[in-house]
């Protein structure tokens, strides 16, 4: 798979783009829980109070909270609060006034500067409890201060005396020892009860104030909700972008990679198409890239966001409540233990698809290709079994892999409650002994679940990765097959006074991982203006011979040369430029008949292609179209005949107007009236350029100047077809096979 992640260059801005934007979204993804801890923590149950630093207070009260600070306490707080004198207002200011603090008449406030607001919080936390809880009537406050004053002489307390008359008259010694006193019995208080404790005391001198603490409380929510919904927005547009480019980025290497696996292919000598079958290589440039695709789609989004969402998840986490950690720790590692049993399970079926998947499409093509065949022979139902076990096991193994992964998502979500329910739980006893808040809670429910989503993204990335690893593996394979027939690195000078003579200097040839060689010591040299014929019987080497000329094979050992020059030391385009090949299967693209005599020089002109057709005697069927030239091919060429198929496919060759033509058992469909038509046009048209003919039949080869007898792989003969009649013996048994007596004694 690292091999393919190569094609991400071109993609590489984008990339870095999908990186930032999974970084906002993970961003947005982590900041809405606590958003949403903060409204009900702050907003809800602490009306819109965020802290324990009153923005205002009366004199009176923090005369009294005086009282209760250290020294140091005192220099930390004082210093931050004014007197506002109402005195130097304007009438619009001291209108302001009295309608934002609307109970206070003439009672002195003094108003925070708005500076080191966690200094302070800090400080005021003992302070704003001690007085909130002395101006109680709880039981407690009210038994703690009887205690107060039954250390007072009698007489001393009068009725209607409270605390803070009292503690003024206490000796400084004394009152800081009780204050001491009281605070380290607070201390023993879960701090969340403290704090909640002093935000008590802000709204209720809020409240004595006439400070609108609903409109307070509303505006917290709505500022936190506006909040909410903004990086809400946010994440959704960074999640459409990403889907957006990281769709575009797979699908630009998709096209990539299909473009790569075609041309190379088109590369592939028949050494490299012998090692993939034609159904394998479709499913690789198909299906396998396909999976690489969604698999980097998926592999884009995952491999950054998951680690930013979890890592992120767990700080989140920490900071909220590191008391219930382990509940994640139990979820995460159910989650593994339930990943990890399904892939062993359902791994080696994975595993098991594109071989299937090769397997069905060699089986369809197979039988498509051979439908006439199966007809003729009455093998209908033995292909309807063939193909449908095929299908059969590609369901079955699709069923599986299916199957078990319909287990996973209902476990998965069973853990995912399981594990919310036990948050709560757990939680809800926390909350209770007021060492949790409930925002807390519902924010570490939210942060456990994004940390198990990123961990089971990961885990589905570590199902998935192994299939498109497979596919990739498979594409990589193709990409990387060395090709056996390479251009030469510095092209060899052609000598331009020699055109179209072909030789062969001890040519043998062997087949990848065979025994022997197929041909041994071919020597021979084929020259303008002649035509060489090449016979021998079925498996002697004919066609191999043919296949080495345009390099289709490179020969073992020996040399072949055009125009004097070693065809491994010329380019292969160039090389093939020089040559007319018509295989001995006629093989037309689809089309028309004009796109197809054109296929190898687009840009000749109409008549050079009708001479074409003419000489190839396929002039005489085209005109009976009644499109003609515009008459339509389908593909393969099946709506023409053997016969057709073969002279359009000599036209195309003609059409090139190659030096040297070669025609690979081409006249084979031909009937013996059109066979000896064709034979005697070429003659009289390509009288300059050398012929090269493979045969069965020696009626189309007699008339050649050089006839080569093929037998095992070994030229047994050669000469003209009355010099090979009297002295090959191979020859004469072929003669004697195909003519009468009578054309024997002629000859």
């Amino acid at each position: 798979m690292l091999k393919l992640i190569k094609f991400l260059k071109k993609s590489s801005i984008a990339l870095l783009i999908v990186i930032v934007l999974l970084v906002i979204q993970a961003y947005t993804d982590l900041a809405l829980p606590s958003y949403t801890s903060d409204i009900v923590n702050v907003g809800i149950v602490k009306s819109g109070i965020d802290s324990g630093v009153p923005a205002v207070i009366r004199k009176t009260e923090l005369d009294r909270m005086t009282l209760l600070m250290t020294e140091d306490e005192k220099q930390a707080i004082l210093p931050h609060y004014t007197l506002i004198n109402t005195s130097d207002l304007s009438q619009k200011e001291l209108t302001e006034y009295e309608k934002k603090y609307p109970l206070i008449s003439s009672e002195e406030l003094y108003k925070w500067d708005g500076k080191d607001k966690e200094l302070l919080s800090d400080n005021l936390i003992f302070p704003s409890t001690l007085l909130l809880f002395f101006e109680s009537e709880e039981e407690s406050s009210v038994q703690m201060q009887s205690k107060i004053y039954d250390s007072f002489p009698p007489g001393m307390i009068q009725e209607g005396t409270t605390i803070f008359d009292i503690l003024p008259m206490l000796p400084e010694e004394s009152r800081t020892q009780m204050i001491a006193g009281i605070r380290e019995q607070l201390s023993k208080m879960p701090d969340m009860i403290i704090e909640q404790s002093a935000i008590a005391y802000v709204k209720a001198e809020y409240d004595a104030i006439g400070v609108n603490v609903h409109k307070m409380q509303t505006e917290y929510i709505l500022t936190v909700g506006a909040k909410m919904i903004g990086l809400a927005f946010l994440g959704m547009l960074a999640t459409i972008l990403v889907s957006l480019l990281s769709s575009r980025i797979a699908a630009k290497m998709g096209r990539d990679l299909r473009k790569d696996v075609f041309q190379k292919v088109l590369s592939f000598s028949h050494k490299e198409m012998d090692q993939f079958s034609t159904a394998s290589l479709i499913t690789r440039s198909t299906n396998d890239i396909q999976n690489i695709q969604n698999m980097l789609v998926m592999l884009i989004r995952i491999v950054v966001y998951s680690p930013i969402l979890a890592i992120g998840g767990i700080i989140k986490v920490l900071n909220t409540n590191t008391s219930m950690s382990w509940i994640l720790i139990l979820g995460v590692g159910a989650l593994f233990l339930l990943i990890g049993l399904l892939m062993v399970i359902a791994m080696p079926k994975f595993k098991l698809i594109p071989k299937l998947t090769d397997r069905i499409n060699l089986v369809t093509r197979e039988i498509l290709t051979g439908l006439p065949v199966i007809r003729a022979f009455s093998t209908v139902e033995h292909e309807e079994k063939r193909f449908d076990k095929a299908n059969t096991d590609l369901t079955k193994n699709n069923l599986f892999v299916n199957r078990t992964m319909t287990i996973m998502m209902p476990a998965i979500m069973l853990i995912m409650n399981l594990i919310v329910v036990l948050i709560i739980w757990v939680g809800a006893d926390k909350i209770d002994v007021g060492t949790m808040q409930l925002g807390d809670m519902i924010a570490f429910i939210s942060y456990a679940m994004q940390i198990i989503i990123s961990f089971l993204m990961l885990s589905l990335l570590s199902i998935m990765l192994p299939r498109a690893s497979v596919s990739a593996a498979r594409v990589d394979e193709l990409l990387s097959t060395k090709i056996s027939i390479q251009d030469p690195v510095e092209e060899a000078a052609l000598n331009d006074k020699i055109k179209g003579v072909l030789e062969f200097r001890d040519v043998s040839f062997r087949y990848p991982n065979a025994e022997e060689d197929v041909l041994s010591n071919i020597s021979f040299i084929a020259k303008p203006g002649q035509t060489t014929a090449i016979i021998g019987s079925t498996g002697s080497g004919k066609s191999t011979l043919i296949n080495l000329i345009p390099r289709f094979y490179d020969a073992t050992q020996g040399t072949i040369l055009i125009d004097g020059t070693d065809i491994t030391k010329i380019k292969q385009h160039k090389l093939r430029e020089k040559l007319g090949f018509v295989p001995q299967k006629g093989v037309l693209f689809s089309g028309t008949i004009e796109s197809n005599i054109k296929f190898g020089n687009p840009d000749i002109a109409d008549e050079f292609m009708k001479k074409a057709a003419r000489i190839a005697q396929a002039e005489e069927f085209i005109n009976t179209k009644p499109e003609g030239y515009e008459a339509s091919i389908s593909e393969g060429g099946t709506n023409v005949s053997g016969g057709q198929k073969q002279r359009l496919s000599i036209a195309r060759a003609i059409a090139r107007n190659p030096e040297i033509y070669i025609f690979d058992d081409s006249f084979s469909a031909l009937d013996y009236k059109t066979d000896a038509a064709l034979r005697k046009t070429l003659k009289s048209e390509l009288s300059d350029s050398t012929v090269i003919i493979v045969a069965q039949r020696i009626s189309t080869i007699m008339n050649a100047e050089q006839i080569l007898v093929l037998n095992d792989g070994r030229i047994v003969g050669k000469g003209t077809h009355k010099e090979l009649l009297k002295n090959c013996e191979v020859y004469q048994q072929i003669a004697a096979s195909q003519l009468s007596k009578e054309e024997l004694a002629y000859e």
